[in-house]
């Protein structure tokens, strides 16, 4: 196995709401290895998109530590901090392209940001959307595009800044299953050929199953299990897992039938 490349210490995180306080994270602990798919699987709730935005310090813990490559980040400058954000790709769910900007000008965005030269980062970005199987649609608007087809442009985009961690972020929850299976191959692709540690936050035990080599699985805040994906599928130890694969199992049932 790898040498761990991504370090949380005992992550805790509270939110105040109407009733009182929540505890979204309740002391996670976890070791990444380098250039591995690792998954976090839980129903909605878990904690899930708390832990992934904790991660790149989208949402700051209230006590832990997380270290990526020997650096604690919470211990880093506002300018160090925005550095090494700019390694730590994010993809969400929903896109979150840029409506009225064409595809080409979306994927030079954040290189645009950088204060790369136009003709510089207009080569960049086709070549990403090459490398994502869309340059035909260069100058198409998202409004133009399939929900697939969205994801891939995110992707692109998020590449251009060169990562060596991608953060997904239930990214194929909007999309049906074969562009969810075209999405997942991509992610794979990306993994294998650039070397990316990839973190797949999903509720989809299917997921997990086509791309992940190992998974957490969080329930109320709290790391119920870790092991490798066959681990889990073959001989899950908590409720939680459990409950996961006979959902999953019924879901199934209720597609055939």
């Amino acid at each position: 196995m790898n040498d761990t490349y991504i370090t949380l210490n005992a992550i805790c995180k509270r939110y105040i709401a109407k009733n009182g306080t929540v505890e979204a994270l309740k002391n996670i602990s976890l070791s990444i290895p380098k250039n591995e798919i690792f998954g976090v699987i839980g129903l909605s709730g878990a904690g899930k998109s708390t832990l992934v935005r904790c991660i790149n310090l989208l949402e700051r813990p209230d006590a832990g530590e997380i270290i990526i490559d020997g650096e604690k980040l919470l211990q880093l400058s506002k300018e160090e901090l925005r550095l090494r954000r700019q390694k730590i790709g994010m993809i969400f769910q929903h896109f979150n392209l840029l409506e009225q900007q064409t595809v080409l000008s979306n994927v030079c965005f954040p290189l645009e940001i950088r204060g790369i030269p136009r003709r510089e980062r207009q080569e960049k970005a086709l070549e990403l959307l090459e490398k994502v199987g869309l340059a035909e649609k260069a100058q198409c608007y998202p409004s133009q595009l399939s929900g697939g087809q969205k994801q891939r442009v995110a992707i692109a985009r998020v590449l251009a800044n060169d990562p060596d961690i991608l953060l997904c972020d239930e990214a194929t929850s909007a999309l049906d299953p074969e562009t969810t299976k075209m999405i997942l191959e991509l992610l794979k692709e990306i993994h294998d050929t650039m070397g990316i540690t990839v973190i797949v936050i999903t509720h989809e035990m299917k997921v997990i199953q086509e791309i992940c080599s190992s998974v957490a699985v969080l329930e109320n805040g709290e790391v119920q299990e870790v092991g490798t994906v066959s681990e889990l599928f073959t001989n899950p130890k908590s409720r939680a897992a459990r409950r996961l694969l006979l959902l999953e199992e019924k879901e199934d049932a209720a597609y055939v039938g």
